[in-house]
This record gives structure tokens, C-alpha cells and sequence, in this order.
């Protein structure tokens, strides 16, 4: 399905919200800042009707793989019917020790799937959240992501980030022939499918504000280009040629503009193209390697690595180019810096003892922390809520795949990705 109709039907689906009842004060909730957080016990209940089972499962799968819930066995439960419109027997489930509970109710009728549900606070025996959502059928699996993000956040306080998609650079065949063709998939690992053929090597890949647009490098035996790819129209659209080699493409937040760098004569610098009227300007003029630029949330600064100091370091510098001041000063290697989307933080690669690292660091450069240890990892973008961060990590001799880890580092798991796989980009939430 093409992005134009999926939109349209989740569009429908926000005006069906119910007008349900004002949600208690919650009793539960989930301190995303705590370190040590324990997984709250979640019970999610096949929903009745069609594809009820199914909903309830990409609903559980997304909760338990945050970290931050812990589904309860469903062989466990004692009170095995409910009426998505009657209160549970909520002693069955405190016999259990669920402290949350998600039932609900499909139905479909005219050709249209409508899922009721309700998320319950057990122990204080209270609604916390009632909502229903409307759709075409074949969306079954979106409107499961939006009931994810809804229990998500009412519990944690915080955005979710389950209905969003993930595009990726897909590798295959040895290290001498390899392809890499443009990937890309629901945040899940659902619906995966490939927008180049494999024909000439892809890198980079980013998302627009927008998810409707995608900007990546292409490298042909001619050279290199950045092109636009639009996902509904499916238009491939190259930014024009430049004398070099470019790389590194990023929107603003705004979309209306791409940063990117260009090498030329083993110099390279970093440029921003409005898109409107295609006219690009030079920010950097070092006689160093300036790249990786990635936009502030507000689109006001740019940070970026550079080697100017005589080892790749990150430095944050107006949108304008004015004003660059570097940030690191830890020993080793800092490169692909990426800016939190809510503004925080900005995650990078650390090369260091002969180590990567992904790690994040305030704007400011103080707070410093490394999140993960590995012979390769790579290449970090976030989710749109700025909790989670997905990275590729390659082992000796073998391939690489896709990861994610939280902010805390606490929780470190494989990507939803089972093959080889690189340079994943995160998509903001879907409209």
C-alpha cells in the first residue's frame, strides 16, 4: 500500500477516537529515568473477534521488546473471557500480579475494522484509558502500533514509537561483490520491502520530518549522487552534481532543506541546499574533513565531525556555519553524530582501545556516556520520542545487523532485521 492511502486511513482512524469516559488518576505508572527500572507486569488478553489474536501479539511484542514491560504468560490467566464494555475480575488478576491490564474487541463491518480496548490499573481497579480505533482491515497491524503507543504512554508518560517504519541499507553477497540495496520496514520488522535493485551501492539513508521522503547517496562507477526518493509517488529525484564526491545527506527538521558534505582533493566540507530553489551553500572551509552534519531539533544548529584538532571530534556550529566550537574532548575517535530528536542529547560512534562504542552526550558535550562495547558498532539514529536508539553492529568475520539500546544501556537487544543489514534511519510517528 502506498503512503497516500495508509495516511488517509489513519486519519480516520484519530476521528474515531471515542469520547470515552476522563481516565483516573493513574496508580501505575513506569519511570523511564530510573536506571534500574524494573519491566511492569502486563497482561494482554487475545481481543476478541477478528484478528483479535493477532492484535493482541504485535501489541505484547511491542511493549516487552521496550524493556520497560513484562508480558504475563497467558497460560496464567484466570479469568480467560472479558467484555472489552465490563470491568475484569480484577482479584483473578491480582492473583497473578498483573499490574496492567489491555482487553479489547474487533469488529468489522461495511468493510471497515474497528478495535475497541481498554487499559486497566488493576490493583487500584480503575480505567486508565479507553479508545477506540476505526480502519480498513488490511491496516490491522497500524492500528495494533497506535494502541501500543497509546498504552505506552499513558503508563511511561513519554511519546511511543511503535508506529513508525525504519529504512535501512540491506547487504548481501562477500565483503568484494557486496550489494546494498535500500531496505525498508515497520519498526517491527513487518512488511519489509526494497527501493533500489541492488544495481549500485546505496548509503545513508534518512527520513524527512514528514516520513513521506527519503534522502540517501548513490555510488555508481560514475561517481556519486544524493538523491530524494518520494515513498508515495515512488519518484527518484538527484540533487544535482557537484565537483566531488558528496555524502552524508540530512534534512532539516523543517524539510525544507539538506545538509550534506563534499569531498574533493581528500578536503571535504559541509554544504546546506535549500530545496525549494536548489541553491546550496558552503558552511565549512577547513582545510580538514568536515562531515556527518545533523540538524538541531529546531533547526538551528548543525553538530558534525571534524578532524581539524587532528582526530575526528564533534563540533556544533550555527545553521549558518557561524559560530563552531567542538563539544568532545575524550580520547579516541568521534564520528556520525545524530541530535536527539526532543533536543537532548546527541549520540555517536566512539572508536577507542580498539573498541566502537555508541554512546550520547549533552549539546553542550558534558555527560558523556557510552551505551554499548562491541568490534564494530555503527551508525546511531533514534526513535522519534528519543528513548531508543537503532545501530548496525558487525562481529568478527561476520556481517552486520541491526541493533537497539536504550538510553540507559540497560537494554541492549537485536534489531527486528534477520538479515545483513546497515545504516538504519528511524522515521518520526506516522501520521
Amino acid at each position: 500500500m502506498r503512503l497516500k492511502s495508509l495516511v488517509l486511513a489513519i486519519l480516520a482512524v484519530l476521528a474515531a477516537t471515542l469520547a470515552s469516559a476522563p481516565p483516573a488518576a493513574a496508580q501505575i505508572e513506569v519511570d523511564v529515568n530510573r536506571g534500574d527500572v524494573q519491566p511492569l507486569p502486563v497482561a494482554i488478553p487475545a481481543f476478541g473477534g477478528a484478528r483479535g489474536a493477532e492484535i493482541a501479539q504485535v501489541i505484547t511484542a511491542n511493549l516487552e521488546r521496550s524493556g520497560l514491560f513484562r508480558p504475563v504468560d497467558q497460560a496464567a490467566f484466570i479469568e480467560k473471557s472479558l467484555d472489552v464494555n465490563v470491568q475484569p475480575r480484577f482479584p483473578d488478576w491480582k492473583a497473578i500480579n498483573t499490574q496492567a491490564l489491555v482487553n479489547g474487541q474487533v469488529t468489522v463491518e461495511g468493510g471497515r475494522l474497528t478495535v475497541n480496548f481498554r487499559l486497566w490499573d488493576v490493583y487500584a481497579e480503575q480505567q486508565l484509558l479507553g479508545l477506540q480505533f476505526t480502519s480498513t482491515p488490511e491496516n490491522w497491524r497500524r492500528v495494533a502500533h497506535k494502541i501500543s503507543d497509546a498504552v505506552y504512554e499513558r503508563l511511561t508518560g513519554e511519546k511511543g514509537y511503535f508506529d513508525t517504519r525504519i529504512v535501512f541499507v540491506s547487504e548481501s553477497g562477500g565483503r568484494l561483490n557486496r550489494v546494498k540495496r535500500l531496505g525498508i520496514m515497520d519498526q517491527d520488522g513487518a512488511n519489509p520491502s526494497y527501493l533500489t535493485d541492488g544495481s549500485y551501492i546505496v548509503m545513508t539513508p534518512r527520513f524527512s520530518s514528514t516520513s513521506q521522503e527519503i534522502t540517501y547517496m548513490a555510488l555508481r562507477p560514475e561517481g556519486s549522487s544524493i538523491y530524494l526518493f518520494n515513498l508515495e509517488t515512488a519518484r527518484r529525484e538527484s540533487l544535482g552534481s557537484f565537483p566531488g564526491m558528496v555524502y552524508a545527506p540530512r534534512f532539516s527538521p523543517d524539510g525544507g532543506r539538506v545538509a550534506f558534505s563534499v569531498e574533493r582533493n581528500g578536503n571535504s566540507d559541509i554544504y546546506v541546499m535549500n530545496l525549494r530553489n536548489r541553491a546550496a551553500a558552503k558552511l565549512t572551509s577547513d582545510p580538514s574533513i568536515e562531515t556527518s552534519p545533523s540538524f538541531s531539533p529546531d533547526g538551528t544548529r548543525i553538530v558534525y565531525n571534524s578532524d581539524r584538532g587532528g582526530s575526528p571530534q564533534l563540533y556544533v556550529m550555527g545553521a549558518d556555519g557561524s559560530g563552531a566550537r567542538r563539544i568532545s574532548f575524550g580520547s579516541g575517535r568521534y564520528t556520525t553524530p545524530v541530535w536527539s530528536p526532543v533536543g537532548d542529547f546527541i549520540a555517536f560512534t566512539k572508536q577507542v582501545g580498539g573498541q566502537f562504542h555508541i554512546g550520547v552526550m549533552k549539546p553542550d558535550g558534558s555527560d558523556e556516556r557510552l551505551l554499548t562495547t562491541s568490534y564494530l558498532d555503527e551508525g546511531p539514529t533514534w526513535a522519534p520520542n528519543g528513548r531508543v536508539l537503532m545501530f548496525s553492529r558487525e562481529t568478527p568475520g561476520g556481517a552486520p545487523r541491526l541493533w537497539t539500546v536504550d538510553i540507559t544501556g540497560r537494554i541492549l537487544r537485536p534489531g527486528p532485521y534477520p538479515g545483513s543489514a546497515s545504516d538504519p534511519a528511524w522515521s518520526p510517528l506516522l501520521n
